[in-house]
């Protein structure tokens, strides 16, 4: 983008931080600065604008995520995937709008891959997106279109193209149960990928020489105590005994692999790794259970590949904090994939600047925090006081008053209150 083009993203991106309730046509304009009207067209103008490409809109996202992954105490960094349904019911002028799963099902679909500090946990930046449609599905890898692929297939173009991210860590990329197929197994660790995948309860894995559906594998390592607790950790608002067992397996079914002539089947071993995490309560019953495959190596610990999958939850908020929890996403009027594509990474440089501002640890940043929250005006729990979507909050306050500020004085802004609410401040 030329220097115009990049100061309107960033003037853009402020306006986002101002985002409109879930029933307002736009984005609310910032104070002294233009009409709500033309804070709307001048949108539209920048998502409209063939200049303006996903590729073009992504460089931001990614240099923010690969300074965070630099600061990052850990050699590896996890890039989560994830997709999600987006829901325009109501919205007749959204014409590439596409079916989804059955004829009733129609919307969008967002695949995102999700940038994650292995050391902490906390959300980097969204480093690629993917938005289908009924006319193909835009990227942010390309100007052009992709055809619409089985979910699975868009995974290892994603981590072909991160190769060219300069990522300054290891990459290892974590994904659900959908994820859990011996074909793309084999296909990533041929390419020497790092993968985490949660596996399907209807696995099988061979251990011991002996094959074991992976309740039953779990079972077996209880009988024979190679479970050892791993702290405690919140579950359904009590507090649960976190139990971790590992160990190699290998796969031995055969893999079915997915052609234009339909499926076929691949034979032949894959050693991986498993790791069982499992939340028990004090009598021991079995609250919630993960059976993790992967092929990092031993040098990380069985408890840190549980804690990387736990982080996966990370794209899942990331989403929610779009949808509901301060973009608003789904009452977007674009009427274009295209633009919402545009617009989803114009707003996701919001989020990042709050994940940003909550990770830091210094006395400013936490003064800061706080601030933001008690602007918000969120009512917080205890154990939370600080949450991505209140500090977002605060900072839909906190930019329309350094705006008005500009242009009016706090004598001013006090006169005007009086005069607004003369029965606030009479004496006596």
């Amino acid at each position: 983008m030329d220097a115009r083009l990049q100061s309107r993203y960033w003037q853009l991106v402020q306006v986002h931080m101002n985002s409109p309730q879930q029933l307002a046509p736009g984005p609310r304009a910032l104070p002294g600065i233009c009409q709500s009207f033309a804070t709307t067209q001048a949108l539209w103008r920048f998502l409209a604008n063939p200049n303006v490409t996903l590729p073009q809109l992504v460089v931001p996202l990614r240099t923010l995520g690969c300074q965070g992954a630099q600061e990052s105490s850990s050699p590896h960094v996890l890039l989560v995937h994830d997709w999600s349904k987006l829901s325009y019911k109501g919205h007749a002028s959204k014409a590439d709008q596409t079916q989804l799963s059955h004829e009733d099902d129609v919307g969008y679909e967002m695949y995102t891959a999700l940038l994650v500090d292995a050391a902490q946990g906390n959300p980097l930046a969204p480093m690629e997106l993917n938005l289908l449609s009924a006319r193909g599905v835009d990227t942010t890898r390309r100007q052009t279109r992709l055809k619409r692929v089985h979910h699975l297939e868009q995974i290892l173009p994603t981590m072909r193209a991160a190769r060219k991210w300069e990522v300054p860590r290891q990459i290892v990329h974590v994904i659900d149960s959908e994820a859990d197929s011996q074909i793309d197994f084999r296909s990533w660790s041929v390419e020497k990928e790092l993968f985490l995948v949660r596996g399907d309860f209807t696995r099988h894995v061979t251990w011991d020489d002996e094959s074991f559906p992976l309740p039953d594998l779990a079972q077996t390592w209880q009988d024979r105590q190679l479970f050892r607790e791993a702290g405690t950790v919140p579950i359904r608002g009590a507090t649960g005994i976190r139990q971790i067992a590992g160990a190699d397996i290998r796969l031995t079914n055969p893999g079915r692999k997915r052609t234009e002539a339909g499926r076929i089947k691949v034979s032949g071993p894959l050693k991986l790794r498993l790791v069982i995490s499992r939340i028990v309560d004090a009598d021991s019953q079995v609250l919630a259970e993960w059976y993790l495959l992967t092929n990092v190596g031993d040098d990380v610990s069985d408890a840190t590949i549980a804690d990387w999958y736990y982080w996966r939850w990370r794209i899942e908020s990331y989403h929610k904090l779009l949808k509901s929890g301060g973009q608003q996403l789904e009452s977007w009027q674009q009427e274009s994939a295209t633009a919402i594509a545009k617009r989803l990474l114009i707003a996701s440089m919001v989020c990042v600047s709050a994940w940003q501002l909550q990770a830091q640890e210094t006395p400013e940043s936490k003064e800061c925090q706080q601030f933001l929250v008690k602007l918000s005006g969120r009512q917080m729990k205890r154990h939370r006081p600080i949450t991505t979507s209140a500090l977002i909050a605060g900072l839909h306050l906190l930019i329309p008053m350094l705006e008005l500020l500009e242009h009016h004085s706090p004598n001013e802004l006090r006169q005007l209150a009086k005069t607004a609410l003369p029965h606030l401040h009479r004496s006596g």
